[in-house]
């Protein structure tokens, strides 16, 4: 007799909680081969489509096209071991829900790969993740211990002015879908913080509790004015992924930033003579990365990270050098691993890899992790200088502005030369400022004489 399965959101890493469903790949009724991709979701970081760890006939699909999921939610169910012509008579759509109750918490064993998504298997050195076990909602047997949180939520329908205490976007869609403004609600989690369940509570909630929520909400809202009128456009994806991440590095860093403006007529020369002798050819990116990676040979402060919780500066040995790539979606930092071992011609490749990837849509979560310094070209787009702001949880960035001709005194005359600014932000706690201006200094020589760097070659 088949078995039905249910397959959920895998968890896709590096702290992605949820994810868009772009485009379902396989009906109801289909049969899936194990491993075969189901569905195709965006999350804030790449597209990827998700294989599906067991064979057999699709009897459920959960959630439309265009809709985000949590991560563990369920994706689809699978009649394991049902035959391609019982498809039809499959339950169809959330009733078959409550049939897979015990398969859903079975990990997948014969029956299954293990993998969670194209490209990565199952990794049997680390020991499972624990998932952890979310608020179980009303309905689901709480009975009279669910009453609680529903006091607690509800009770004080006082609307707050600032922040609300709340961290997980799929809370704040829910709030949104059912019109509960976040602003009358009282967390039960640590430290205040709204969860699922109390936004949960508060839909529950008898008439006149929600009538004085109402009441409450228009009196916050006439104290502090009429919302501004103008678009609206939703701060989640990618956008929201780097709304964060820039905020908490301004939060945690203490950044400073020092720049400079070098001579890079020598640097374009060599470029040229570089390229003239035939085979791939070198980007201007790729040579400032291999002056970068040399810098950090001599100043190795500048590639660490911070580690708050045991109080200690964390030195990285490998350079995974990040690079700022403009997409349809957005800003993107591709990285490129282990550059400090690259050539020239080597980055230059996988530069133009990547950025092929980023413009497609088609990079994985870990093409956009684990940088450890990132190179910041703001030349592109026609300005000269700017102070970038370092990519969490790294310790420098270096910004390098357009290179155009201007004066400037060469061999003790005035002459017009190709110049080119060069900022570097870097996390004050991981060095002084004379380590870092050293820093600055040594790439600045090398884009003004490129044979500064045959010495560490």
């Amino acid at each position: 007799m088949p078995q039905v399965m249910e397959f959920k959101l895998p968890d896709l890493g590096e702290g992605l909680t949820e994810a868009e469903i772009v485009r379902w790949l396989v009906a109801v009724g289909d049969v899936v081969a194990i491993d075969q991709p189901v569905v195709e979701v965006e999350t804030a970081k790449a597209m990827v489509e998700v294989p599906c760890p067991y064979g057999g006939v699709v009897t459920a699909r959960f959630g439309a096209e265009g809709e985000e999921l949590p991560v563990g939610a369920p994706l689809i169910t699978v009649a394991v071991g049902a035959a391609a012509g019982t498809g039809a008579a499959a339950p169809a759509g959330p009733a078959a829900g409550p049939a897979s109750g015990t398969g859903a918490e079975a990990e997948p064993e014969s029956g299954g790969s293990g993998n969670v998504l194209v490209g990565y298997g199952t990794d049997h050195s680390r020991p499972a993740r624990r998932r952890r076990v979310r608020p179980a909602t009303a309905g689901a047997g709480a009975g009279p211990v669910a009453a609680a949180p529903v006091a607690a939520a509800v009770t004080v329908p006082v609307a707050v002015s600032g922040p609300v205490a709340v961290v997980s976007p799929i809370v704040r869609k829910l709030a949104r879908d059912h019109g509960v403004d976040l602003r009358t609600l009282r967390g039960s989690g640590r430290e205040g913080l709204i969860l699922r369940a109390d936004v949960e509570a508060a839909l529950q909630a008898p008439p006149v509790v929600a009538a004085a929520v109402t009441a409450a909400a228009a009196a916050a809202a006439g104290s502090t004015g009429a919302a501004p009128q103008g678009e609206r456009v939703a701060l989640k994806g990618l956008r929201g992924v780097v709304a964060e991440k820039l905020s908490r590095s301004r939060r945690e860093i203490p950044d400073a930033t020092c720049w400079v403006d070098a001579d890079a007529t020598e640097l374009m020369a060599a470029r040229t003579a570089m390229n003239a002798v035939g085979g791939p050819k070198i980007s201007v990116l790729a040579l400032l990365a291999r002056i970068c990676t040399a810098a950090l040979a001599r100043y190795p402060e500048l590639n660490s990270t911070v580690d708050l919780a045991a109080g200690e500066i964390v030195r990285l040995p490998a350079v995974h050098l990040g690079f700022a790539a403009q997409t349809e979606r957005g800003l993107m930092v591709p990285v490129v691993r282990d550059a400090q071992g690259r050539s020239p011609e080597s980055l230059s490749a996988e530069f133009a890899r990547l950025t092929e990837l980023a413009r497609a849509g088609k990079l994985t979560p870990s093409d956009l992790t684990g940088g450890t310094f990132t190179l910041n070209n703001y030349g592109v787009f026609g300005v000269d200088g700017s102070t970038p702001i370092i990519n969490h949880p790294e310790a420098a960035m270096l910004g390098v502005g357009r290179i155009v001709p201007k004066p400037w005194v060469h061999g003790g005359e005035l002459a017009v030369r190709q110049v080119v600014q060069l900022s570097l932000t870097f996390d004050h706690r991981v060095c002084d400022g004379g380590t870092a201006g050293g820093f600055l200094r040594y790439v600045a020589d090398c884009v003004e004489s490129p044979a500064v760097l045959l010495r560490s070659l």
